[in-house]
């Protein structure tokens, strides 16, 4: 049995299928002249161009029926694909080392690679694999290849490294019954096409994976994170009995999506969905979100040479306000430093990035980049309901400077004469443990906190989650890090200040009823977690979450937790 990350819920049975890529390699080819030179360049212009093409016929292809995510993720590479600072930087290596546009590319991108593969946010590090599949998508052209082709038999599970978007966009998936890779996270593209095509998914299952071969019998449990080879007849059997109350239960969870999560008691829990960019919408609200609990902006802000204006700025956070459906969208202000960097903003070198020069601490440092983008949110909330989050506040110090320069920024669009919602609501991320500890004294200046699991956990219990020796510490069920969720959400119910939790820990269903006991008035999440979690609201009392809360904050260890919580589940 190999255990891995359950990123698409179900269960599957099939036969193996060892998915092999061809890997882009260096040559160590030299140019000899100006003229080869020349030509190397033209023929990595002729490489893109043939590249772009190729998306472009994939998305007008008719017999390719592409839904909103796999669209957004064309839409991706070709932006990636058109970054003039990745041509730039291409061509200055073929001049420079006079090497040719194969391993020029694959130099230069495998900088940006490794750029996201070291961040700690778990979205931005999934985008590495965007780069490597634009670099193999041109890489292709450069070296004229031919597409790999694959036919899969019935109840084929395909067994892989890691599956490119490529992969996943174009493989026809008719006879596809799961995917299993080596590597990957909750927010890859493997997990983001399995998910939207309903097929159970396993990633970050190891090395362990390489062992299985061709035609191996495979069971795959996407929702434990199970994977079964060559398994015993009575487990087989076992599994097909679960397969079939599975299949019963997705139908009642697709039939629950519309509803209002309102408790059997009549209290009313609102459900919002974390994203990165407009295209991301309509699959949130396909899945029963009511608004947008998180917009990440660092997306905006990564993959380019330079910052985004302020007109740039708008346009974007002016898309998604239009395209939110009056509802709710919560923009949360640039949060760069500690794993996310950016390649033209020359951040200083630190012993510990995490504790050092980040988010809210940057944009107060740098007030000109703090306001454009102020600016900017501040002009798109006149077309429809944004919210500003301030995230990694520490102390009421920093959330009167950042309130100070959001009023200079309204000032200026006064002075400019330009159109501005200057009602807009101010509210800020709960992440670091001494924002948790004075929540009533940060209350009297935000009209809502958001709490992020992820960063709280991780600093409350001085564990770096990435750090595989010690990642076994990150434990977000351990009692310190409850009752400082504990303390949030009651501070701000004695302040009448919304509480939201936009964390990890808002989509396990292990913490949904005592988070309702607690107090937590909206989860927010990736949008196809939010049935399984809207169920167990829907079936549940108020009554009864605020004994499971009661007792557990009772307990002293996070295994007497757990398995308590297990139990009620």
């Amino acid at each position: 049995m190999i255990n891995g990350i359950g990123v698409s819920p179900g269960i599957s049975i099939g036969r193996a299928l060892v998915f092999k890529r061809m890997q882009g390699k260096i040559s160590s080819q030299l140019l000899n002249n100006e003229g080869e030179i020349f030509n190397e360049i033209k023929h990595f212009d002729h490489a893109v161009q043939l590249a772009l093409e190729e998306i472009e016929n994939l998305k007008s292809n008719s017999t390719i029926v592409l839904n909103n995510e796999e669209y957004a993720i064309l839409e991706t590479q070709t932006e990636l694909i058109n970054d003039p600072q990745i041509r730039e930087d291409v061509i200055e290596k073929i001049r420079a080392e006079k090497i040719n546009a194969n391993d020029a590319l694959l130099r230069v991108l495998d900088v940006i690679v490794q750029l996201f593969e070291n961040m700690d946010d778990e979205y931005m590090r999934a985008r590495s694999s965007d780069m490597k599949d634009i670099a193999r998508r041109i890489l292709k052209h450069l070296n004229q290849a031919e597409n790999e082709d694959y036919t899969f038999e019935p109840d084929t599970i395909i067994i892989a490294e890691d599956l490119s978007p490529s992969d996943t966009i174009t493989m026809d998936t008719t006879y596809v019954t799961g995917f299993a890779t080596q590597t990957g996270s909750k927010t890859s593209h493997t997990a983001i096409i399995a998910k939207s095509k309903g097929i159970p998914a396993l990633v970050n299952c190891g090395k362990q994976i390489h062992e299985i071969k061709d035609n191996d019998v495979i069971i795959l449990d996407g929702t434990k994170g199970l994977l079964h080879v060559n398994p015993h007849e009575n487990v087989l059997r076992e599994y097909r009995v679960m397969i079939t109350d599975y299949k019963k239960q997705t139908t009642e969870l697709n039939l629950l999506k519309d509803k209002p999560a309102i408790t059997t008691d009549g209290t009313r829990i609102v459900f919002s969905g974390n994203i990165s960019s407009s295209s991301e919408l309509e699959n949130m609200f396909s899945y029963g979100a009511e608004g947008v609990g998180l917009l990440r902006t660092e997306m905006l802000f990564m993959d380019r040479d330079n910052f985004p204006d302020e007109d740039e700025q708008f346009e974007f956070y002016k898309t998604i306000a239009l395209n939110a459906r009056g509802k709710t969208v919560v923009v949360r202000t640039i949060d760069i430093g500690g794993d996310k960097h950016l390649p033209y903003f020359n951040l200083p070198a630190e012993l510990n990035p995490f504790l050092g020069y980040r988010a809210i601490r940057i944009c107060l440092d740098r007030k000109d980049l703090f306001i454009t983008q102020l600016k900017a949110i501040l002009r798109a909330a006149a077309f429809g309901d944004l919210k500003i989050m301030f995230p990694m506040i520490s102390n009421l110090t920093e959330i009167r400077e950042a309130k100070k320069i959001l009023e200079e920024a309204k000032l200026r669009l006064i002075q400019q004469n330009i159109n501005f919602n200057a009602d807009i609501k101010v509210g800020i991320m709960i992440e670091i443990p001494s924002a948790a500890i004075t929540a009533d004294i940060l209350a009297e200046e935000v009209s809502f906190f958001s709490i992020g699991t992820n960063d709280l956990c991780q600093y409350t219990l001085a564990v770096d989650r990435m750090n595989e020796k010690i990642s076994h510490l990150y434990d977000p069920f351990n009692p310190g890090v409850l009752r400082l969720i504990s303390n949030v959400i009651e501070q701000g119910r004695k302040y009448n200040v919304h509480v939201a939790m936009c964390g990890e820990m808002a989509s396990d269903p292990l913490a949904t009823q005592l988070l309702m006991g607690m107090g937590l008035e909206e989860f927010s999440m990736s949008a196809a977690s939010i049935p399984a979690v809207k169920k167990i609201i829907l079936y549940g009392s108020m009554e009864k979450a605020r004994e499971i809360c009661k007792h557990v904050m009772q307990m002293n260890s996070s295994v007497q937790i757990i398995s308590y919580l297990e139990q009620t589940l």
